[in-house]
Formats: C-alpha cells, sequence, structure tokens
C-alpha cells in the first residue's frame, strides 16, 4: 500500500509538470522559439504520457481503495474476535456476530458408499478462511 501510494503520488507530480511543459510548449510555439513540426511531435508525446499517467493513477486509486476497504474489514474482523478472545462455550450471540452465513451442500457418496457433506464458514468482514 505505500508503494502505492508513493506511485500515485510520482505519477500525480508528473502529470502537474506535463501540464506545465505543456503550457510552455505552447506559449514557445506562440513566440516562434520552436517551429510546428516540433510543437507537434512534442505536444503528442506528452499528451501520449498525460493519457498513459491517467490510467496508471485510475488504477492506483482503485487498488489503493480495495487495500484500505480489505485492511478496515480485517481491522473489524480483530475487534470481533477480541470480544470473544477466551469463549468457555459457544454461544448464538458469538456466532450471529462472528459468521455471516454457513453453506451446507448436498451430500456426496465415495467409492466405498460413505457419504460425506462439504460445509463452507463465511465469516464477517474476511469471507472464507481456508
Amino acid at each position: 500500500m505505500k508503494r502505492a501510494t508513493q506511485e500515485k503520488k510520482r505519477a500525480d507530480k508528473r502529470l502537474h509538470e506535463l501540464d506545465s511543459l505543456i503550457a510552455k510548449l505552447y506559449e514557445d510555439r506562440v513566440n516562434e522559439k520552436i517551429n510546428e513540426r516540433t510543437f507537434t511531435m512534442l505536444t503528442q508525446k506528452y499528451e501520449q504520457e498525460q493519457g498513459e499517467l491517467e490510467q496508471k493513477i485510475e488504477a492506483l486509486t482503485t487498488q489503493l481503495a480495495s487495500t484500505k476497504e480489505q485492511e478496515n474489514g480485517i481491522n473489524k474482523w480483530v475487534d470481533l474476535v477480541k470480544q470473544f478472545s477466551s469463549p468457555s462455550e459457544l454461544t448464538a450471540e458469538m456466532l450471529n456476530t462472528l459468521i455471516e452465513k454457513i453453506l451446507v451442500h448436498e451430500a456426496t457418496k465415495d467409492a466405498d458408499g460413505n457419504k460425506s457433506r462439504e460445509i463452507e464458514i463465511i465469516y464477517r468482514f474476511v469471507g472464507k478462511i481456508d
């Protein structure tokens, strides 16, 4: 998360630098310090880099939001587990607080005729733990 934050800051900084460069480039063209061909070539190059940076910033923002959401879920889970750190018995309150849902699948028979049934426990805020 720290690396992604730093990378996003670098991309934001470069995007602002490109805005300044394009403005300077435009001024240079208006003042006839550079020719049309050079202006067009550099403008296209900077605009392409801007587009790539905008996509990168959007992806990093999404990634950071997702990571923050996961972190919040884990923190909430830890807080819930702390409430029940040393239980003497399993209570309905504990189950309702810690477990979001329990999935019970259909029974299956193996080659020996033994029945088995898969049961999945989906915990609050963290999902299924394998």
